[in-house]
């Protein structure tokens, strides 16, 4: 738990270019990790409901690489985005970098999800309906 700890809340990167770039690219690995595991479920969890109302069902890769192409386009956002508040506030401005790096890897793991909870409300209303119609 210490270990995810420090990387979820680590020191913010010193103040200068090079350096909150380095510090975003250090976590890009992980980031990707994340995004990919929480990606597989949800194939996993379609590929499985769908496998049970039609037979076979096969998930096409593509929409896997463009969904991980986005997310690291999305990705490149967090340090632009600590570069441009660096820039415009300066040092009066507190270090973002951690907090946008949570944000964001929250909100992509949360999207990659998402088709899980939707399967789960679906589920949840066709079992409702069930019983009382």
């Amino acid at each position: 738990m210490h270990s995810l700890a420090e990387f979820l809340f680590p020191a913010p990167a010193r103040r200068t270019t090079g350096a909150i770039i380095s510090w975003w690219e250090k976590r890009r690995l992980v980031y990707n990790l994340a995004v990919g595991a929480a990606g597989a479920i949800s194939m996993v969890a379609i590929t499985i409901v769908a496998s049970i109302g039609q037979g076979r069902f096969f998930m096409p890769w593509q929409g896997a690489v463009a969904f991980g192409t986005l997310a690291n386009v999305c990705y490149f956002f967090g340090p632009a985005a600590e570069l441009l508040i660096h820039r415009l506030w300066g040092r009066t401005m507190l270090p973002t970098g951690p907090a946008l790096f949570r944000m964001g890897l929250t909100f992509s793991v949360g999207l990659a999800l998402l088709p899980v909870l939707l399967l789960t409300i679906v589920g949840v209303a066709w079992a409702v309906a069930g019983i009382f119609f």
